[in-house]
C-alpha cells in the first residue's frame, strides 16, 4: 500500500502569541489550525511551546507520525470535550488492570523487584489520591475495589480537556494509571515512569539479550515518555 503524500511545509518562521483562553500557534503570522479547523491554542505556554517545537523541527514536508504533542492538542481540542466521560471511564479501566498490581509469579529475583519497585507508587497512590489497588500474583485479572475505580474517574474528570488527554496517552503507554497520575502530580519523571513500566522487559533482556527491533521500539517509547513529561511540565 502507497503511503499518502505528506504535506509540504508551508511556513519558515512557528512562534507561539498569547490569546485569550492559551497561547496560540502562530506559522508566519497566521494562527495554526487543528485537523478539525479549529484555532491551536494550548491553555499553558509551556504546552505551546512543545507543540512550536514539533512544527519548527519539520523538513521540505510535515510528518505528523513524528509529531506526538501536536497529535495530542488536535485530540484535546477536537474530540476530547465531547468524549470527557468516555477518556474517564478509559482510565478507569487501565486502573482497573494496572501493570502494577500483576506481580511475576516467577522467577523469584523479578518478582522481588516488581514488588520493590512497584509498592511505593501503589502505596502512594492510596495515600496520595485516595486510590487503593490491590496487587496480585500471576497474570489471571484480579477485580480493584469499585470505589477506587470511581476514585480515579473523578480524578480524571476533574482534569482540563489538554490534561485529560495527556492523562490517557500516559496511562496507555504505561499500561498503568497510578504511573500516569504520578507523572500529572509531579511526583514521578515521566522517564522514570517509563523504565518502571518496563521491569519485566528489562529483566528478560538482562538474562537473554536485546532483540534489535525490540530495542528501537523501546527508543520510540522513550521519546513518547520524555514529551509526556515536557506536555505537564507548565
Amino acid at each position: 500500500m502507497t503511503e499518502p503524500a505528506r504535506p509540504r511545509r508551508f511556513y519558515e518562521v512557528v512562534s507561539v502569541e498569547p490569546v485569550d483562553g492559551g497561547f496560540a500557534l502562530r506559522l508566519d503570522g497566521r494562527s495554526g489550525k487543528t485537523a478539525g479547523g479549529k484555532p491551536l491554542v494550548a491553555p499553558t505556554l509551556a504546552r505551546a511551546e512543545l507543540i512550536a517545537s514539533e512544527w519548527d523541527g519539520q523538513a521540505e514536508t510535515i510528518d505528523f507520525s513524528r509529531m506526538p504533542a501536536t497529535r495530542l492538542a488536535f485530540t484535546a481540542i477536537d474530540r476530547t470535550p465531547e468524549a470527557r466521560a468516555g477518556l474517564a471511564n478509559e482510565v478507569a479501566a487501565y486502573a482497573g488492570s494496572d501493570l502494577l498490581c500483576y506481580i511475576a509469579e516467577h522467577p523469584t529475583l523479578l518478582a522481588e523487584q516488581e514488588v520493590a519497585a512497584w509498592g511505593p507508587w501503589l502505596a502512594w497512590a492510596e495515600r496520595e489520591l485516595g486510590v487503593a489497588l490491590r496487587p496480585s500474583l500471576g497474570i489471571a485479572h484480579a477485580p480493584q475495589p469499585e470505589a477506587s475505580l470511581a476514585r480515579v474517574k473523578a480524578l480524571a474528570e476533574a482534569m482540563d480537556d489538554f490534561a485529560l488527554t495527556g492523562l490517557v496517552y500516559a496511562a496507555g503507554l504505561y499500561g498503568s494509571a497510578v504511573l500516569a497520575l504520578a507523572v500529572v502530580h509531579g511526583a514521578l519523571d515521566a522517564g522514570e515512569a517509563f523504565e518502571l513500566s518496563r521491569l519485566d522487559e528489562a529483566f528478560q533482556q538482562e538474562r537473554w539479550g536485546v532483540d534489535e527491533e525490540a530495542a528501537q521500539r523501546t527508543e520510540g517509547l522513550r521519546t513518547e515518555a520524555a514529551m509526556i513529561g515536557r506536555w505537564f511540565a507548565s
